[in-house]
């Protein structure tokens, strides 16, 4: 069975030939949906082979549904442009144990990566996300940031995906400050709504479960930087929304 690597980007140049490259490991087909990148991603994922398509950016998820249209298998494997298939995806895919059963999506754990640091407390590991599913069957939401595949049956399986998404905490926040922007704005769009307290008890309670119960504790200083970074950015996703409100009444 034949699979189509599919990818977004915009200016991905320092990834996008690595990300490439771990996809041709185990696809025939590559699609880049680049969103007018001014560097040289759209370069350098041409020279490598891929199919590149523009277009400007719709949102997390309607850019991955774009993307579909362009691939011509039914398996779609979906990475972003800073991830990478490590060893035991790979095989679980080359061996084809994904045809085994009735699934049509599987979530892949993530290792999540500061610099070169893996990132395996305070609630940042396992974060399980699906990047192969059957497009006949499954597709992405249309959620602007931190899609979803809606799928019919999916399955988790205990293999990795490689994510270097940050090289430093400043990196991170920057990221992180454009996420909670995107996501409060499309919580008020479903018409979610929240009282004052709202952002102080999801922020307390974040840190509570990041902190003690996701082993930060465990982990020095680090341990208590990405419980409070979660816990922050929980906070400013509803403190976000609460303002929006105030400005629409």
């Amino acid at each position: 069975m034949k699979i189509s690597g599919l990818i977004i980007t915009l200016n991905e140049e320092k990834n996008i030939g690595k990300c490439i490259d771990s996809l041709f490991r185990i696809c025939d087909e590559i699609v880049v949906v680049d969103s007018f990148s001014n560097d040289k991603t759209a370069k350098i994922a041409k020279e490598k082979g891929a199919i590149i398509i523009k277009q400007s950016f719709l949102g997390d998820g309607p850019q991955r549904s774009y993307g579909l249209q362009y691939c011509k298998n039914d398996w779609i494997l979906n990475l972003d442009a800073d991830e990478f298939l490590d060893k035991d995806a790979e095989n679980f895919i080359f061996t084809k144990e994904y045809l085994e059963g009735n699934y049509d999506a599987f979530s892949f754990r993530i290792k999540n990566f500061l610099d070169d640091k893996l990132i395996n407390f305070s609630g940042w590991y396992p974060d399980y996300t699906v990047r192969l599913f059957n497009k006949k069957t499954a597709h992405p939401s249309d959620s602007i940031v931190h899609q979803r595949i809606i799928a019919q049956n999916a399955k988790k399986v205990p293999v990795h995906i490689l994510h270097y998404a940050w090289k430093s905490l400043d990196h991170i926040i920057l990221k992180k400050n454009l996420y909670t922007t995107w996501q409060s704005q499309q919580l008020f769009d479903k018409n979610v709504r929240v009282k004052f307290y709202k952002p102080i008890l999801n922020g307390i309670v974040a840190f509570i479960r990041c902190y003690f119960f996701k082993k930060g504790i465990f982990n020095g200083i680090d341990g208590l930087s990405f419980a409070l970074i979660q816990s922050f950015f929980c906070y400013m996703k509803y403190a976000k929304l609460l303002k929006i409100q105030k400005q629409k009444i």
